[in-house]
């Protein structure tokens, strides 16, 4: 009988206390705008709130996901009985699509009261040439975009990707692309001539042979000539080569653990011998962990490509870093490890300093 009495004390207590709250009511919190055009501009809705309350309510903030909503309320005083609205602006520009966005209201006490939600879908406008095609290579031609990135490949495994491209002039061109940096192991299939107002492909392969094995970045630099001149366009291609993860048997994967992901050598005068830090690499894997590659420009580090750890084992590594090939000022660099590490296969160790004259 004691139990029960506490708990019915409880939940008057409870109901006088709910009672008292500030209770902002809206008479709807979601609205569809249903399919709207991206030409039309914005598009708002009136969401409409009563206080049901016996204490006013002040809404202190109104909380948006996205810069593309936009919400307009007063921030006076609602007293019990009184109603409100919240006016939510829709900026469709560049949003082609589905959209669902949702608003947190939030009242003076610092506490959530209510959430509101708008979705629709946006019909695109269409776009022009120069939007379509943003970067200007000369002579009328116009490509997509300047970089194909291709993140990770596997030996033996093409991998293709392409930049768009469009002769806007009224002239007949030719296409040239002149390697500025190369690999030696990227393919390119571009059109060698465009008819006025032809639009094309420009196709970049990437191809590791398992007789000719590379791990670590791919990286080429093409010059675009037209009509054999350039105005500096260049595209760039990016790759990093690793082991193909469904090579590695299940239950025999290495895992590479690094002890930080940072050195921080401080204030270094430029003058100074080489500077070392530890580090260390574990493998906490059940099959051999191998280093692939080691990529970094003024660090080094006492580790080299080949090298191999057991699992289990762990190894101590140096930073070295020579303040003398480093320009003054402060420095940050990554050391990229490319290990067959099938589940991050890829580690950075960013390394800094303030280099001092």
């Amino acid at each position: 009988m004691r139990l029960k009495s506490y708990i019915l004390l409880l939940i008057i207590t409870l109901c006088f206390s709910l009672s008292g709250r500030a209770q902002l009511r809206f008479a709807a919190d979601k609205f569809d705008f249903g399919t709207i055009r991206e030409t039309d501009g914005s598009v708002s809705h009136v969401f409409e709130a009563e206080n049901c309350g016996t204490k006013p309510v002040i809404i202190l903030q109104v909380v948006t996901t996205c810069g593309c909503t936009v919400p307009e309320y007063s921030r006076k005083p609602i007293l019990p009985g009184e109603k409100t609205t919240v006016k939510v602006v829709f900026d469709p520009s560049n949003r082609s699509g589905i959209f669902n966005k949702e608003l947190g209201v939030y009242s003076s006490e610092r506490r959530k009261i209510a959430t509101l939600t708008i979705s629709g879908t946006v019909t695109p406008r269409e776009k022009s040439v120069t939007e379509l095609y943003p970067v200007s290579a000369g002579n009328g031609v116009r490509l997509t975009e300047s970089m194909a990135a291709f993140t990770y490949i596997y030996k033996d495994i093409r991998k293709s990707t392409t930049i768009g491209c469009i002769n806007t002039s009224s002239q007949p061109v030719t296409l040239t692309l002149e390697s500025d940096t190369a690999s030696g192991y990227l393919e390119i299939d571009a059109p060698r001539t465009l008819a006025p107002r032809q639009r094309g492909e420009i196709t970049f392969s990437y191809l590791v042979p398992a007789a000719r094995p590379h791990f670590g970045t791919l990286r080429d630099a093409l010059k675009v000539v037209v009509d054999g001149h350039s105005n500096g366009t260049v595209i760039m291609t990016h790759a990093i080569s690793i082991d193909n993860p469904r090579d590695t048997p299940d239950g025999r994967e290495p895992r590479l653990e690094l002890s930080q992901s940072d050195v921080r050598f401080g204030s270094v005068p430029h003058s100074s011998p080489v500077r070392r830090q530890e580090i260390v690499l574990k493998n906490s894997g059940k099959g051999v962990l191998k280093i692939r590659s080691i990529e970094s420009n003024i660090v080094s580090l006492s580790l080299q490509t080949g090298d191999t750890l057991l699992p289990g084992q762990s190894r101590r590594v140096e930073v070295l870093l020579d303040p003398t090939a480093a320009h003054s000022g402060v420095m940050s660099e990554h050391v990229i490890l490319i290990t067959n590490d099938p589940l991050r296969p890829m580690r950075r160790l960013r390394v800094t300093a303030v280099i001092n004259d």
